[in-house]
C-alpha cells in the first residue's frame, strides 16, 4: 500500500480514535494532543503495519500505549517536581541561601568546643565523625573498643554542654 493511501486510511479512523483518546484523558485538549501523537506515530511506523490486519485496532493500541507512556512520564515528573503549594519549610531550609556569617560563627564555636574537651576524647570523636569505625579507631590509637566508645560518648557530652545554645 502506498503512503498516500495509508495516510488517508489512518485519517479515516480519526473520529473513532478521538473518542478513545477522550475516554483516556477526560480532557478535550489532551485528547487532541494524544490523537495527533497517535497519527504521527501511525505514519512513522507504517512499515510495521501488517497489510490485511485491523488498522483501527493497530491504531487503538498506539493510542493506549502512548497514553500510558505519557501518563507514566507525567507521574514521574510530578513526583520529582514540587508544586509551590506543597513546599514545606523543611524543603525551603535546604534550598534557601543562608548567611555565611552564621555558619562561620557556628564553625568557630564547634572548633572552640572541640578544643575545650580533653584531647583523649576529641581525637577518637574526630575520627568517628570523619567516618572511621570503632575498631579502626581502636587499632589506630591502640585502645580497647570499649574505651573508644566511652571517649566518644564523653566527647559528645562535652560538646553538647558547650554548644547548648544551638539546640532547637
Amino acid at each position: 500500500m502506498n503512503q498516500a493511501k495509508f495516510t488517508s486510511e489512518i485519517y479515516a479512523h480519526s473520529n473513532h480514535l478521538m473518542s478513545h483518546a477522550l475516554k483516556f484523558t477526560r480532557d478535550e485538549d489532551d485528547a487532541k494532543d494524544l490523537l495527533q501523537e497517535t497519527l504521527i506515530k501511525g505514519l512513522r511506523f507504517a512499515s510495521s503495519f501488517d497489510q490485511g490486519t485491523n488498522l483501527r485496532g493497530w491504531l487503538y493500541v498506539i493510542v493506549k500505549n502512548t497514553y500510558i507512556n505519557d501518563f507514566n512520564k507525567t507521574a514521574k515528573r510530578k513526583a520529582i517536581i514540587t508544586v509551590e503549594d506543597d513546599i514545606s519549610s523543611g524543603q525551603l531550609a535546604n534550598s534557601a541561601t543562608r548567611n555565611r556569617g552564621e555558619s562561620t560563627f557556628a564553625l568557630e564555636d564547634i572548633d572552640k568546643a572541640l578544643a575545650s574537651i580533653k584531647a583523649e576524647y576529641s581525637v577518637p570523636f574526630t575520627r568517628y565523625f570523619e567516618g572511621y569505625k570503632y575498631d579502626e579507631i581502636a587499632a589506630e590509637l591502640n585502645l580497647p573498643i570499649g574505651t573508644v566508645k566511652t571517649y566518644i560518648h564523653q566527647a559528645r557530652l562535652g560538646l553538647k554542654k558547650y554548644l547548648k545554645m544551638y539546640r532547637a
